[in-house]
Formats: C-alpha cells, structure tokens, sequence
C-alpha cells in the first residue's frame, strides 16, 4: 500500500496535485511540501471574523506539525521527560495510542531555550509511520496500533552532525525508501528500507542543516535536493547518486527555511542572521544537469518559517531578532516588491488563490497577496502561547498547534 501511495505521489510532483483520494496531509509541507492545499474550497471573508471551535485539549512540548490520514491525526511533543509520537481521533482530539520513549540530551546542543519537544514532522507511508525526534531517535511504528515496527538512532549509530538546536529535518518517502539527512563521514544521506528499516543506500560527507528534503522532477527526472551546510546537492533517489551540487557559504545551524521549487527549474532557499536568499537554475546540458547559482538578496531572511511561490513571486517572512518583515521578491530577478509590518512572521499555506497564515503570537489571518501588496480578509486571535508551526487543512477543518496545545477548526 504504501508504494502505491507514494508511486501516485512521485507521479503527481510535475502536475503540481493529487487526486481527492490521497489529498490529505502525509508529510511535511504537504503532498509536495509547497504547503499549498489542492482541494480546499474557503470563503472570502470569516463571519464576524470568528471560526467555529470544534475541540482543544492540551499536548505538550514541540513544533512537530500535524499530518492527517482518514480520521486519524498524528504528530510529536514531549511530556514528563519523554518524547511521544501520537495518533488522535480527528473528530475529538482524543488520544487513539501513544508511543514513549526516553531521550537524553546530547553534549554540544541547547534544545531549552525554545522549548525541548520535537521539530520533524512525522511522514505517513499508506499503514506506517516514521517519526524522528530532537534527538535523532526514529522509530515507524503501525498506524493503527502504535507498534514499533523498527528504529534507529541516527545520531549515534550514524555518527550524525549534532546541530545545536536538535534534530529537526522531517523524513521523506521515495518508492520503497525512507530517506533521511544525517550527516558526517559517507552518512550525508541515508536511504531506509520501508519495511524492515535496513539500509538500502548511505553516502556523502557533508554535514546537515535543519532544512527537510525536497523531492523535485526535472529534465524527466526524479530529484532529491539537500540543502545542508556549506552546499546544496541533489542526487538520485533510488541509489544517491550526486545530480549536481552547489557550493554556498551558509552555515548550516542558520538554516531552516524549506527550498521552493517550480517548473521553470528555479530553486529558492534562505536564511537568517545576515545570509539571505539565493536562487538556483537548473538547465538540462545532454545528459547532465547544470546548476548555477543567479542571483543573492540580503533583503529576505528567512528564519524558520516556510515560503510559497506563486507564478513569478515568492511570499515569505523576514527576519531573526529584527522587525519581521513580509516579504514579497521577484524569484527571476530577486528584486524586492514590497515587505510589510502588519504581518510579520506567519507559518502560511495557500489555499483556494488565498493565505491561510498563522502568527506566532496566535493571531489567524485570511489574505490575498500579489506583487501589488497584501490584502487582509480577516483576521482572528486563537490564543496568546507561542505558535511556529504550520497549520493543517484537511477537507473544511483546520488543525493547528501551539508550542503545548492542538486544535480543531470549522473553515467557512
């Protein structure tokens, strides 16, 4: 089943959707981790700008994001010393089974300044699910009953880069693999058989970042794309082999923000503290692909939050310790069109030719943005906590979490 479903995804990456039946939320940034929702139909304008609650219950620590299956939601936190992957009930929010287990800390890393729960975002394959932790502990566990199916430490068995703030590259599916960064000495990436959790392929050297991977197609080929420390690679899927590769000068502690690719063979990524943006082409030469960089913007830092792009135009927020900007740039030239205050820094999907954008202070937003500037529809508080995680839309509901809480909105 789980070939099946990612055969469909894999086919499904250069028409830029899924059909209705495998619409819903299985990875990270969803079903091509552009956060943009294919079927989603939204009003203009929120009543009286409010949203009907359907639940609220208490989680705990983490930024993991919700993905969505048939009735069931999963997602990551940690609570009382332990880190947890959960399954609830997407009508209720109850609890359906909960994984436990112990993690310890590693030397070299502060997880607490921000909060020490998880930041991955666990990865759906048809009845299985694979979640990894702050630390680097990844487990797949069975969907329906949270059995431990296999695991690994990937930090410690892998001797795995040991980034300050944790562990936070979300896992990503490819035919029958799990392929995750890692990091370190032939173990830059490391490809997992699905089934039993045996090593199909590892290779490279580089070091990580906090950057999840991103499977593109181009030239009628499949693509893996790292963005890790000092460089960005892409290399074949089925074996690892290096498709290209670029050198850049980006720390990899500094980078989090997810890269955005189109079909014009455009690759964005970002970062903060001073770094930037830069913008990859990508040309079919015969049977090679060329990579090179063309433009860089000190303009747009991404931090830790994701950008969407939209014809021409990439939207995204700002800024580190600074005033959060949002911000719009032209992805051909890399001029900016225009950064505004009001909304500073969101975690955003797009959905129905609209922005469903959270704030970090809790504050929902309904928006339209062009390169002619943002247009606000509606806005509405949800809470006060600390909330860095993008939201879900599964069908009219909108699932969304803050540092220590999820919840379950009706979206008109």
């Amino acid at each position: 089943m789980a070939r099946i479903i990612l055969s469909i995804v894999g086919a499904c990456l250069a028409t830029g959707g899924l059909p209705e039946a495998y619409s819903q939320w299985h990875q990270w940034g969803g079903p091509n981790r552009d956060f943009k929702v294919a079927s989603a139909k939204l009003a203009e304008k929120w009543p009286a700008d409010l949203l009907e609650k359907k639940w609220q219950r208490p989680l705990g620590d983490g930024y993991s994001s919700i993905v969505a299956s048939g009735d069931m939601l999963f997602t990551m936190f940690r609570q009382d010393d332990l880190e947890h992957l959960v399954a609830l009930d997407a009508g209720s929010g109850k609890v359906v089974w909960k994984h436990s287990y112990a993690v310890e800390f590693r030397e070299g890393t502060d997880v607490e300044e921000f909060g020490p729960g998880p930041l991955a975002t666990p990865l759906l394959l048809g009845d299985r699910i694979v979640g990894i932790g702050v630390t680097g502990m990844m487990h797949c566990l069975d969907i329906q009953s949270g059995q431990v199916l296999w695991k690994h430490h990937v930090i410690d068995e892998f001797a795995g880069t040991n980034l300050y703030r944790g562990y936070s590259a979300s896992p990503i599916g490819y035919e029958n693999l799990v392929i995750v960064p890692i990091g370190g000495k032939k173990s830059g990436l490391v490809a997992f058989d699905q089934q039993d959790g045996s090593v199909a392929w590892q290779g490279h050297d580089f070091d990580i970042a906090h950057v999840s991977p991103l499977l593109i197609r181009f030239g009628n080929q499949d693509q893996l794309v790292i963005v890790a420390h000092h460089t960005v690679v892409a290399v074949h899927p089925d074996n690892g082999e290096v498709l290209w590769q670029v050198e850049h000068p980006i720390d990899g502690g500094y980078i989090s923000s997810t890269p955005v690719f189109a079909e014009d063979g455009r690759l964005f990524f970002s970062a903060a503290y001073g770094n930037g943006s830069r913008c990859i082409q990508l040309r079919r030469e015969g049977d090679s692909i060329r990579a090179q960089e063309v433009w860089h913007n000190q303009r747009l830092r991404i931090h830790h939050s994701n950008s969407i792009r939209i014809g021409k135009y990439l939207y995204g927020p700002s800024g580190d310790f600074s005033a959060m900007l949002y911000s719009c740039i032209n992805v051909e030239t890399g001029e900016l069109a225009w950064q505004d205050r009001k909304i500073g820094r969101v975690a955003a999907l797009f959905a129905d030719e609209k922005f469903v954008m959270l704030q970090e202070d809790g504050v929902l937003i309904l928006a339209r943005m062009s390169p002619a500037g943002p247009t606000l529809l509606s806005q509405t508080k949800l809470f006060d906590s600390r909330a860095w995680t993008v939201p879900t839309i599964v069908g009219k509901r909108i699932y969304i979490r803050n540092r220590e809480e999820i919840m379950a909105y009706e979206l008109p």
